[in-house]
């Protein structure tokens, strides 16, 4: 805790307002947006990497995170307080950080896959300073962004490899997207059967209950998207002239994003709250990603001669 007595030390409100803008950079729809600008417009391979990579991290994340149990910093010492505007998001336990997951596993992957100087310089970069703004805002200890550092760079460093050699083959992906659902499976079921203390935090186990419903709607999407692209979808990143694919790029990521927040409600209303709403608006989300490159060839053709 020393560490962060010292950054509370030196809080100001111009670095208040920039640590908070910083740590934006880590959460999960600058992630979704990452991977989906590498999966349509610039390296299908890197992007199932950049997305894989991150699914992999969340799910040991959210396990260590409900298994451990670690209270937030001003949970553990009423007297340290926090920066304020960042309560909000500093939902479940405290170890390890996910903005740090996130924003390492996204960012570093991104990095070692790139060869542009300029991409790996601003990856590196965030993928440092989110780590900071997190212990600067008083939400997370060193040791919280230091595990979720280690573990984003052990993922990174096993599955790029794999990525190089192999690329989207069968032999690859299928272990791979097995792994990721049989994961998410396994930490459904653990959150939802464990017989956890009775003293345990009843906000915290809702939300992890509620994370592991939406990951594994996101496992099962993804295996719906590789074999339908596979089989019979078969689309190019590139094909588009380059004014296209900033069109190609928005409209899709507002269709996705639009299902993923626009059915919460009905889905919330149909089944009553009950977690495979969750479930069913990830896996939906993740199926429109998919499936979206059926319009590329109608952006490539865009600007195209007659």
């Amino acid at each position: 805790m020393q560490l962060l007595y010292w950054l509370e030390s030196i809080r100001n409100p111009v670095l208040d307002t920039l640590m908070l803008l910083f740590t934006e950079f880590g959460n999960e729809l600058l992630f979704i947006a990452a991977g989906l600008i590498m999966f349509w417009c610039i390296d299908k391979k890197q992007g199932y990497f950049v997305l894989l990579t991150g699914f992999f991290g969340v799910y040991i994340n959210q396990f260590l995170k409900i298994t451990c149990r670690v209270p937030r910093p001003w949970v553990q010492d009423p007297s340290f307080t926090i920066v304020e505007a960042a309560r909000e998001a500093a939902t479940g336990y405290s170890f390890p950080s996910g903005h740090t997951q996130t924003a390492v596993g996204c960012y570093g992957a991104l990095a070692v896959c790139r060869k542009e100087k300029w991409v790996r310089i601003i990856s590196v970069i965030l993928a440092l300073l989110i780590p900071f703004t997190r212990m600067y805002l008083g939400v997370h200890t060193p040791l919280d962004v230091g595990v979720s550092i280690l573990v984003a760079l052990i993922l990174i460093f096993a599955l790029w490899p794999l990525f190089k050699r192999f690329g989207t083959e069968r032999r690859l992906m299928y272990p791979l997207m097995g792994i990721l659902t049989a994961m998410g499976i396994g930490f459904m079921l653990y959150v939802t059967l464990f017989p956890f203390p009775a003293d345990i935090d009843a906000d915290n186990l809702n939300h992890a209950v509620e994370n592991a419903y939406k990951f594994l709607g996101c496992a099962l999407g993804m295996w719906i998207i590789y074999e339908a692209d596979t089989r019979f979808i078969h689309f190019e990143t590139k094909t588009a002239k380059w004014w296209a694919q900033i069109p190609k790029l928005l409209i899709g990521l507002a269709i996705v994003l639009g299902v993923k927040s626009g059915f919460k409600p009905l889905l919330n209303l149909i089944f009553d709250g009950h977690g495979v709403a969750h479930t069913i608006r990830y896996f939906l989300t993740v199926l429109v990603a998919g499936f979206w490159p059926l319009t590329f060839k109608w952006f490539a053709g865009l600007g195209a001669k007659k």
